[in-house]
Parts: C-alpha cells; structure tokens; sequence
C-alpha cells in the first residue's frame, strides 16, 4: 500500500510540475522602472543575496514572482536538483527547506531566512 501511495504522488507531481512552471511563466508581473544608477545599486545589493530553491515548489514559485515583481538579480540556488547547494542549504541554515534566502552580510556573517511570506516582506523592505 505504501508503494502504491509513493508512486501516486510521484506520478501527479509529474503531471503538475509542467502546469506549475508555466503557470509561473504566464503570471509572473513585470519588474519596476528604475534609473540605471538605482538598478545598479540595487544589482550591488544583491550581489549578497542567494535563494536556494526547488523549481516545482509553489513556495518558491512565490518567491521568484516577487523577486521578478521587484527587478532583483538575485543568484538562484536548485537545492533539489544539485547536490553541492543541498549540501551548502543543510550546514548553513541547518535544515534542507525551501525556499531558504542567504544574507552575506557586509561584516561577513551570513543569515538564513526562511518562509516564504517572510522572505517576500523582507526583499519588499529592502527593495522596494
């Protein structure tokens, strides 16, 4: 019973991972204008930024669309699909769970941050 349950989900993941993905691609909105030299500095910002993420999943799919909302060129991690990142996600933040935001802050410390409603809050803080 357990097998069948397992293979159940694997199956519909297969058939909604393709709906999700152009789901996210057909609402994502457009990013705000800003001047050369602002999107400059915010590009600057972002340099310390990372999202570490699983492409399929609608927390991350969450994320991303704010991401492209507010025009942040911010690095995307697959901690999925890439061993070394999932490796990273797991000593840093402790834990393999996305989507998981990494801050480089500039004395050097690192901050993993986690949710999705919380991360969204807080890029909206920061950047908007």
């Amino acid at each position: 019973m357990r097998i069948l349950i397992r293979y159940f989900f694997r199956g519909l993941r297969l058939v909604l991972a393709p709906v999700m993905l152009i789901s996210e691609k057909l609402s994502t909105p457009k990013s705000v204008e800003r001047t050369p030299e602002e999107q400059a500095k915010v590009d600057q910002e972002c340099q310390n930024l990372a999202l570490y993420q699983f492409r399929t999943c609608p927390f991350c799919i969450k994320v991303r669309k704010e991401i492209a909302r507010l025009g942040l060129n911010i690095e995307v991690r697959d901690a999925q699909l890439d061993p070394a990142h999932k490796q990273a996600l797991l000593e840093g933040g402790g834990k393999v769970k996305v989507p998981c935001l990494r801050i480089t802050h500039d004395d050097g410390r690192e901050e993993w941050m986690y949710e999705s409603d919380t991360i969204n809050a807080w890029l909206h803080q920061q950047f908007a």
